[in-house]
């Protein structure tokens, strides 16, 4: 089953600082509840797990990420992500985000998120629309803690901003395979200072009472009609 969502979301905090967060995987990783990257691959591959907990039970999802795009000019990335749990069940989303900046408001950014996620097993047995409302809910906690995180880093002033952006550009140079939409140079093994952004646990009661309520409202819905 696949589901596509599209969705912008405002930010109280300027570019530079979002971007100089965006463009940290292991970061931007932390800003998802129960997500953490374990182990680089190469210079545009990670490992990750996702914990995910429902009162006492706890599991475990593995998996990995590619970053497909990496443009600082443009501040646009591109990740591709897949995993499985021990049950056989599988997920995978490609995700293309881009900060577009308010030119009246400087100090306020717009986070632009276009996903197609793909889901095989127990998860397919949701249905699409119960699918997007968890995966927009996950994506708002996620927006949350980020714009937590990106709040948290020093300002930079617009010209050094300009400096540290085209430096990026000029020092993250990706081997030919790294970007293949062809949209700019890939991040470098090293991890930037932008701090871990703690998003904690993923809390699978929240997810599950959304899908009651979502599945009652369907019901009645059908009934009504």
């Amino acid at each position: 089953m696949e589901v596509q969502i599209d969705k912008r979301y405002p930010l109280q905090v300027d570019p530079e600082r979002a971007w100089a967060l965006l463009g940290d995987i292991r970061a931007v990783a932390g800003c998802m509840p129960g997500a953490q990257i374990t182990e680089q691959l190469s210079d545009t591959s990670y490992q990750g797990v996702m914990k995910v907990k429902i009162g006492p039970a706890q599991a475990q999802f593995g998996g990995t990420v590619e970053v497909l795009e990496f443009d600082a000019g443009a501040r646009r990335l591109a990740l591709r992500g897949k995993g499985a749990d021990k049950g056989g069940s599988t997920a995978s989303m490609e995700l293309h985000a881009v900060l577009e900046p308010d030119p009246a408001n400087p100090g306020q950014t717009t986070l632009h998120g276009d996903a197609r996620v793909e889901v095989t097993g127990k998860f397919a047995q949701f249905g699409a629309r119960m699918m997007v409302q968890v995966s927009e809910m996950l994506l708002g906690q996620f927006v949350a803690h980020f714009q937590t995180a990106a709040q948290q880093l020093p300002s930079a002033a617009p010209a050094q901003a300009g400096d540290a952006a085209q430096a990026t550009e000029t020092d993250s140079a990706p081997p030919a395979s790294a970007s293949p939409h062809g949209g700019g140079a890939a991040p470098r093994a090293t991890a930037s200072d932008a701090p871990r952004a703690s998003a904690g646990e993923l809390n699978g009661l929240a997810i599950l009472w959304a899908l009651i309520k979502s599945w009652f409202a369907g019901l009645f819905g059908r009934r009504t009609r």
